[in-house]
């Protein structure tokens, strides 16, 4: 039941998130998103796979980056958690490798969203 609640959920966002057109990337829904990825981000290891809703999220996230607007807000508001959570910072970063998700830039210490 519980991954069903996720998966409604996510497809809430994401309907929500893609509802907003040409809008830039909202930092509540990047956030809301990510929180599908709190067990792999706080423990990171020793199950080094973040799971399917976590990459499912992460999955959501790139189909919110068409336009180069967008990509910069997704990225700025990922340094912003990258920043918050620095401690996890690494975890954060591994997220689209991981689950297989180009976001078409880098999440870094030296990544430059603009």
């Amino acid at each position: 039941m519980g991954a069903h609640r996720t998966m409604i959920r996510v497809l809430m966002l994401l309907s929500w998130a893609t509802s907003i057109g040409g809008s830039a990337v909202e930092c509540t829904t990047v956030t809301e998103l990510i929180s599908f990825c709190t067990t792999f981000i706080s423990n990171g290891s020793p199950d080094p796979y973040p799971g399917t809703p976590c990459c499912e999220a992460v999955t959501n996230l790139y189909m919110m980056t068409h336009s180069t607007d967008n990509r910069r807000s997704l990225c700025g508001c990922l340094m912003g958690l990258v920043t918050a959570n620095n401690s996890n910072s690494t975890a954060i970063a591994t997220l689209p490798g991981f689950c297989g998700v180009p976001l078409g830039f880098t999440i870094g210490p030296d990544t430059d969203c603009n």
